[in-house]
């Protein structure tokens, strides 16, 4: 057909197609999968915080639990801190918030002490609490794995307003995902990276929009 000249196929290659990969790739960046919210308002830390120097709201936060036998829980934290802390360290609003019962000052001044021999620590913020507070912010999140001894062997991610995120259907489990085990280094490194990235991508694309919104009202007068 003569439509279809050499002259016309080399303008498509050069000029159309890629303007359609762009738009098919620029319309499909909204409706990207979300990270799935599992629980809504979950407690503040500034809750159960005497110092109130720390904050889950407006922030993407980590939550640990180092409950009353610190030692035992070191080893999953130091993998938290290589495989997700160090990589997440310039993001803004990035944290890890772990919580210990009042009376472990001592230990976790240890346990600091040995993340903090290659690391910032920053963006690690240690959250000293009772009891009957620590049991309290954790059923907020209404998991029905019950700490152990105030410990869990979960890292859970927390996104800014309060909601605590993760999977609903884990591809080993079969079950929905609310923490990710710090034992395990290629969920942290896998999983629970790539989970924080995507919400990350959720506020940047949220960003963009409203940005281009107020673009779009600036321009009819509005």
């Amino acid at each position: 057909m003569r439509f279809f000249t050499k002259k016309r196929v080399v303008l498509f290659l050069l000029f159309i197609f890629p303007l359609i990969c762009f738009l098919i790739l620029s319309t499909g960046e909204n409706n990207f999968k979300k990270l799935p919210i599992l629980t809504q308002k979950v407690i503040d830390i500034t809750e159960i915080d005497a110092s109130k120097s720390v904050a889950l709201k407006e922030s993407v936060s980590i939550v640990c639990f180092l409950g009353n036998d610190v030692q035992s829980i070191t080893s999953g934290l130091l993998n938290l801190n290589e495989k997700v802390y160090k990589k997440f360290l310039d993001y803004k609003k990035f944290q890890i918030i772990a919580i210990y019962p009042k009376d472990k000052t001592d230990d976790v001044n240890a346990l600091k002490d040995k993340i903090g021999a290659f690391t910032d620590m920053q963006k690690w913020k240690f959250v000293p609490s009772t009891k009957a507070e620590i049991e309290g912010f954790y059923q907020s999140f209404a998991y029905n794995e019950p700490l152990i001894n105030l410990s869990s062997t979960k890292a859970f991610l927390i996104d800014k307003n309060l909601s605590l995120r993760g999977r609903l259907k884990d591809d080993k489990t079969n079950k929905k995902l609310y923490g990710y085990n710090l034992n395990s280094v290629s969920e942290l490194n896998g999983k629970l990276k790539d989970d924080i990235k995507v919400l990350y991508y959720e506020y940047y694309a949220a960003f963009k929009d409203r940005n281009k919104n107020k673009a779009n009202r600036k321009e009819v007068g509005i």
